[in-house]
């Protein structure tokens, strides 16, 4: 028997713990390696775009220095600063193409890359196991998500047009300087830049915690407000709209407080580099100016190691706040990362095999065999539970709420593993086979009934997305709605709204029967399917349900006795056991616990 580890709604969310960001990286080192040749050719362009740029202000001194009339001739002053002009001229057109074509090439890489990790993410979420939808907070969730695409793009844009131009153009200009100048020009330049980029992380490594105070508060905030407006006839209904406002605004208030102390400590980190920067300028200048007036400097020299200066620190006070931006899209990359990570909980075995349904024209054989079943350890829902459903034929189980009906529903579709047992579909264990066949061959009408915020016909054709309007017509009339919606001014193009609000609760759960009919499936369950119908609508599909049970395997989960009288064989369920099992007819004259249910709903009826 396989045993899945449980997934814990904390493992994904605020208090996440970071997997650091080297790991982060390297989950999203794959998706950009497959465009090798376009990262080489962008990184070739980086480079020759900082060498153009390192070009420009030495071409400058050149030009200065060809100006010194006292050293030049009328010729020189003529002929030498027009090709100095014309090759400045050029390394700046250089610079711009190079730096064009390195975004342009690696464009295509990075959009790549947010494509599939959203498309991957948005997978493994429909591939995760209920428990996980049921504790997950759909606000928090899909923000994780957008921050994290939008993180992806971050990190590319700050490492590959700031950061690693920044760290190439350092390198440069530390051997330029070297090399021409006194090595105190290299090492003052040096020294400044790393204590620079020190303080720079040490502070906003102090900050992280502030931004991610700042995140989580967003994430609760938006969270709130998303499960309060999906609600707001609850809202409305019990004229709680202050209460609601008043708690948005308690996670708002938290966020505003994160982002007052976020603002101050970034305060502190600019400072701190201006600070650093100045001083570094100031011995470069100073160093330059006793150079010049010693004459072993001329006053190109001057400017260039100037130029030099302000075009290598120019991007660096930008430094913490790239820094910053990296660290909080690693953080936010990470989160995401930590959905695509997260345990499925039910996965298919390596061994997996389609389900084969023996006979297509009855329905497949089911067997329950000792299951046993528990959401919690502490309360269990199942316990030692067998039954047979014969293949073509309809099985009704009732019981009082919490007896564990549903659950026989959700085990069947395996959205849980049970913990001791095992169901069998034709002979087959459903956790040997793959899910996605295993879903296609059963068909469902849930007790509540949830519609895609689109059109009737939208949703009744998500059954079979391949179907044709004929088909979806004939799946509206088989569960009685045709007729309504025909009468609907745009037919089947009328929007339901969200989660299909704009409908009756019988208008939707006609349009999902309507829905699994499409799908033709080999076995239909009915979980309270009639629940929100009239009594007349009701009785009609009752009849369309003898028709099609008999080509198919049913089980029905019914509240309303009367619904299944017609069954083969009606199972009673309480305390998750089945405690009598039989005929409508054979049940009422071992006038049991059926027998009494029975009773008191005949007298609801008379009275």
């Amino acid at each position: 028997m396989r045993h899945s580890s449980r997934y814990h709604p904390s493992s994904v969310g605020a208090k996440t713990p970071s997997r650091g960001d080297w790991r982060v990286i390297r989950d999203l080192l794959p998706y950009l390696f497959e465009y090798r040749f376009r990262v080489l050719l962008a990184l070739s362009c980086l480079v020759a775009a900082k060498i153009a740029n390192l070009g420009i202000p030495i071409l400058m001194k050149e030009l200065i220095d060809s100006l010194d009339v006292k050293s030049s001739s009328p010729q020189a002053l003529l002929v030498v600063p027009v090709g100095v002009i014309l090759a400045y001229g050029l390394l700046r057109i250089s610079a711009s193409f190079f730096a064009e074509m390195r975004e342009a090439l690696f464009a295509r890489v990075t959009q790549n890359a947010v494509r599939k990790v959203a498309l991957q993410v948005f997978e493994h979420l429909h591939a995760m196991a209920l428990s996980f939808h049921l504790a997950r907070q759909t606000g928090g969730v899909s923000r994780d998500i957008e921050r994290g695409t939008r993180g992806i793009q971050s990190l590319i844009s700050y490492s590959l047009y700031s950061i690693l131009p920044t760290l190439i153009e350092f390198c440069l200009v530390l051997g330029y300087l070297a090399y021409s100048y006194d090595i105190w020009f290299a090492a003052i330049t040096f020294v400044a830049l790393i204590i620079y980029i020190a303080f720079t992380i040490v502070v906003t490594e102090w900050r992280t915690h502030y931004r991610r105070a700042m995140n989580d508060m967003d994430s609760k905030a938006n969270q709130k407000a998303i499960d309060s407006l999906l609600n707001f006839e609850t809202v409305k209904y019990f004229g709680n709209e202050a209460f609601e406002a008043r708690r948005y605004d308690e996670n708002l208030l938290r966020y505003q407080t994160a982002a007052i102390k976020s603002q101050k400590t970034l305060a502190f980190l600019n400072l701190g580099q201006q600070t650093i920067i100045a001083i570094g300028l100031m011995l470069i200048l100073w160093r330059a100016t006793l150079g010049v007036v010693n004459g072993t400097m001329t006053l190109g020299d001057l400017v260039l190691v100037n130029t030099l200066m302000m075009q290598l620190y120019i991007p660096l006070n930008f430094l913490g706040v790239i820094y910053r931006e990296i660290k909080q899209s690693l953080t936010d990359m990470d989160r995401m990362f930590s959905l695509l990570n997260a345990d499925k909980e039910i996965a298919d075995s390596p061994n997996a095999h389609p389900l084969h349904i023996q006979n297509l024209g009855a329905g497949p054989d089911v067997r329950f065999e000792h299951v046993s079943f528990h959401y919690d350890s502490k309360r269990e829902i199942l316990h030692d539970v067998s039954f047979n459903i014969p293949a073509g034929t309809i099985t009704a189980v009732v019981g009082q709420s919490g007896a564990g009906k549903s659950t026989l529903a959700r085990l069947l579709f395996r959205f849980y593993d049970v913990q001791s047992g095992k169901i069998l579909i034709d002979g087959q264990n459903v956790q040997d086979v793959t899910q996605a066949s295993l879903r296609k061959a059963i068909g469902i009408v849930p007790q509540d009934t949830v519609l895609f915020n689109d059109t009737i016909g939208y949703n009744i054709a998500y059954g079979d997305p391949s179907a044709t309007m004929a088909q979806v017509q004939e799946a509206a009339r088989a569960a009685q709605i045709d007729s309504f919606i025909q009468k609907l001014p745009e037919g089947y193009n009328t929007q339901v709204g969200e989660r299909g609000l704009k409908l009756s609760g019988g208008e939707k759960q006609r349009v999902a029967i309507a829905r699994t009919l499409l799908k033709k499936p080999a076995m239909l369950i009915f979980d309270e399917a009639t629940s929100a119908l009239d009594s007349k609508t009701e009785r009609a599909f009752q009849e369309e349900l003898l028709s099609l049970a008999k080509n198919r395997t049913t089980l029905i989960i019914a509240h309303r006795l009367s619904t299944i009288t017609h069954a083969d064989q009606i199972l009673v369920m309480d305390q998750g056991q089945i405690i009598e099992r039989g005929t409508h007819i054979e049940l009422l004259h071992a006038n049991g616990k059926y027998a009494e249910m029975w009773q008191m709903q005949e007298r609801s009826v008379f009275d």
